[in-house]
């Protein structure tokens, strides 16, 4: 097995700028990409070996391409979890090159060093620094992008998404799964009374993640045909509001607000601990944390996909549909 290491240098194509598909960059920054950087940096130190609701999410997004007949010989495996989707591949997909991308480079050689310890798969790895907000691959060049639990810190994530879809062939495959917006709701209603109760008022602390209605309408977006999304929320416990912290710095989670504010004062990180517990604390003592996990599939257009048929080239009507069936629309 070949492995490489490649930084992302100014030389490689990224689509930065108006392409012929329509992409502009964003003016909008709500995250500070440079301290998600730093943090991920500092997860690749505190990540646990096996993280089990990591590898949940990794493993529900690898197992839809074993719903697939095709197979996907060049994928590009970007952000988040990526040392979680190397381990937990075991050759589905039919992957013969893989490309592993994040801004890190802690986090790259995490993934570099991890897969020396993993059985021989005969799979061709490469490694690259890159961002997801600006790809450094060519257009029509992978067959399958997979991003577990990265897209969501994005500024632009239907630029990332059209992006995707650009470097993919077509009949290609994107394989998402985003934090969706009611991760940490404990958390939100906890920290949103103790900063109204400590400081007379609230002020951005957790970061903004996407609502499940707007997932679909991201794929439509971004191009994508035979779009999907569904969705599931895990619920993990912890021992204390200090546990779940040391958890979200340690799978590179925590918020990286561009306008955020001064670090939370001590008497309302402790209010904070204080309300999370006294209202959501179970007998045992543990307090739950609720991650909603949205996950999006879409493919790049190829002529042998499913297309819809034109208005009006229907041959039954629903009136004979509801005569058939009864007036009353039962079956």
């Amino acid at each position: 097995m070949r492995r490489s290491i490649a930084r992302c240098l100014g030389g490689l194509r990224s689509y930065c700028t108006d392409s012929g598909d329509g992409f502009h960059s964003s003016k909008l920054k709500i995250f500070d990409r440079h301290l998600k950087r730093k943090q991920r940096d500092r997860a690749a130190w505190l990540m646990k070996p096996k993280d089990s609701l990591v590898d949940t999410v990794a493993e529900n997004l690898l197992d839809r391409l074993e719903d697939c007949k095709k197979t996907f010989p060049t994928a590009l495996c970007m952000g988040g979890s990526l040392e979680a989707i190397r381990r937990l591949l075991h050759g589905r997909g039919g992957i013969e090159k893989l490309l592993m991308m994040d801004t890190s480079w802690d986090m790259v050689k995490l993934c570099k060093d991890a897969e020396q310890q993993m059985p021989t798969d005969n799979i061709e790895t490469s490694y690259v620094i890159g961002d997801e907000e600006y790809l450094p691959v060519k257009e029509n060049s992978v067959d399958l992008v997979i991003s577990c639990l990265g897209l969501h810190w994005t500024n632009d994530l239907p630029g990332a998404m059209i992006q995707s879809r650009l470097a993919l062939k077509p009949d290609g495959l994107f394989l998402a799964a985003i934090l969706g917006g009611e991760t940490l709701r404990e958390l939100r209603i906890a920290c949103t009374i103790a900063l109204m109760e400590r400081e007379g008022g609230i002020s951005p602390r957790l970061s903004p993640l996407a609502q499940v209605r707007d997932a679909g309408n991201l794929l439509t977006r971004a191009g994508f045909t035979l779009p999907g999304v569904d969705v599931d929320e895990y619920t993990v416990r912890y021992s204390s509001a200090l546990e779940l912290i040391e958890h979200l710095r340690a799978m590179g989670e925590t918020s990286a607000l561009l306008q955020r504010s001064k670090v939370l004062k001590k008497d309302t990180a402790l209010a904070t601990a204080a309300i999370y517990e006294s209202m959501f604390a179970a007998e045992d003592g543990t307090i739950p944390a609720t991650f909603q996990i949205i996950y999006m599939t879409g493919w790049r257009e190829h002529q042998s996909q499913q297309k819809p048929k034109k208005r009006g080239s229907a041959t039954v009507s629903f009136q004979d549909l509801q005569k058939q069936f009864g007036s009353d629309g039962s079956c």
